[in-house]
């Protein structure tokens, strides 16, 4: 088994939607009973670029489409995490020792009625609008630097 400071990073997009007051949407993880709170996020399929990823997304996981949301910003650069110990082998097939993302800041231009978490493969539970300071320690330990350095960046736009 090769080494994970060897294996590669996970090509990945984030999205942190924000709503007319500049709270953030915080998702509950579905395949987690304690409480673990994040924004929208995912791979980034074979040949496609980051933006679109980020719409993919964003629709797989909260219903919403690109005419929902406006496009405010994005990161310079990657942001990069890697995962746990005991996470190390066990998802993404052990292929990666963590995930590098683009993260993409939309804001949410519709009703809270829009948003249907109950997608074919849903990945939060619940929902609701937060504060970033609440976004930041209501993350996993070990995302918690990357979150942390995404509000940094899009500061100027959240409550």
């Amino acid at each position: 088994m090769t080494q994970p400071e060897n294996r590669p990073y996970r090509p990945c997009v984030g999205i942190v939607l924000i709503d007319a007051r500049g709270l953030i949407f915080a998702g509950q993880r579905i395949d987690n009973p304690a409480p673990a709170w994040q924004m929208p996020q995912g791979g980034i399929d074979e040949g496609e670029k980051p933006r679109e990823a980020a719409y993919r997304e964003l629709w797989e996981e909260t219903g919403l489409t690109r005419d929902m949301v406006e496009f405010v910003g994005k990161t310079h650069g990657w942001v990069t995490y890697d995962l746990p110990p005991e996470l190390l082998g066990k998802v993404w097939g052990g292929r990666y020792r963590g995930q590098k993302q683009k993260w993409f800041l939309f804001r949410f231009t519709g009703k809270d009625s829009d948003i249907r978490i109950e997608t074919p493969a849903p990945e939060f539970s619940t929902w609701r609008w937060i504060l970033a300071d609440e976004m930041v320690e209501g993350i996993v330990p070990f995302k918690r630097a990357v979150y942390e350095q995404v509000i940094r960046s899009f500061r100027a736009y959240l409550a």
